[in-house]
Order: C-alpha cells, then structure tokens, then sequence
C-alpha cells in the first residue's frame, strides 16, 4: 500500500499487512475526533493498492507521481515498519541541512518522552 506523507511531498509505502495492522488500530479510534478524520481524509482515503511487475517495478498513478514530485532518480528511506519513496534531490536538500537547535531540543524532548 501506497499514500501520501503527511508532513512532505513524499510517498509512503507498507507492507500490506503493516497497513492493515494500522487500520485496525484506527478504526478502535473515535470517529468524532476531528486529528482522525484529517488523517483518514488525507492519508487513509489516499492510500493505493500498487501492483509490482515482473521487473519489480511499482505501478504508481500519475496522482501518487505527481504528489511527490518523482521524475527519474528516486531513493527509498527505511522508516521501519514502513518507507519513504523520494524525488532523490528533494530528499537530499530536505535531509543534509543540520536540524535548527531548537528543533533539536524539542526532537529530543519528545523522543525522552515515548522512551527512545
């Protein structure tokens, strides 16, 4: 499965059983939260079924291409249960710049917090 990133303009891929994992653990949340509802309008309603060919080629629509601007050199970036799929420049001039010092406080606040 195949949807649009949340925060950038990149894809996002799962194995189809993570992403069935995932919306079982959606659908235990309320429907009335209005963070939910974004999510199941803007990644949940996106999300594509992609087929691989012989070659191991993914067949994504024109919609998912355009969305992450990919052209001709993409990359992955391994998330974990999931991955990222780049426009390879896009990625490099998001990633290579250094995290402002108080993205970097706040980032490690927050990972302090959910114990990582």
């Amino acid at each position: 499965m195949i949807t649009t990133a949340l925060d950038t303009e990149c894809l996002v891929a799962y194995p189809l059983r993570e992403w069935e994992a995932f919306e079982e653990r959606l659908a235990k949340v309320s429907s009335f939260d209005a963070d939910v509802v974004q999510l199941k309008r803007r990644y949940v309603s996106r999300a594509t079924e992609v087929d691989i060919d012989k070659l191991g080629r993914l067949q994504l629509t024109a919609k998912l291409r355009e969305y992450a601007k990919l052209d001709k050199d993409v990359l992955w970036a391994g998330m974990g249960r999931n991955c990222e799929l780049w426009d390879k420049a896009r990625f490099e001039a998001a990633n290579d710049a250094p995290l402002p010092e108080v993205d970097r406080v706040a980032m490690a606040r927050r990972l302090a917090e959910l114990g990582l």
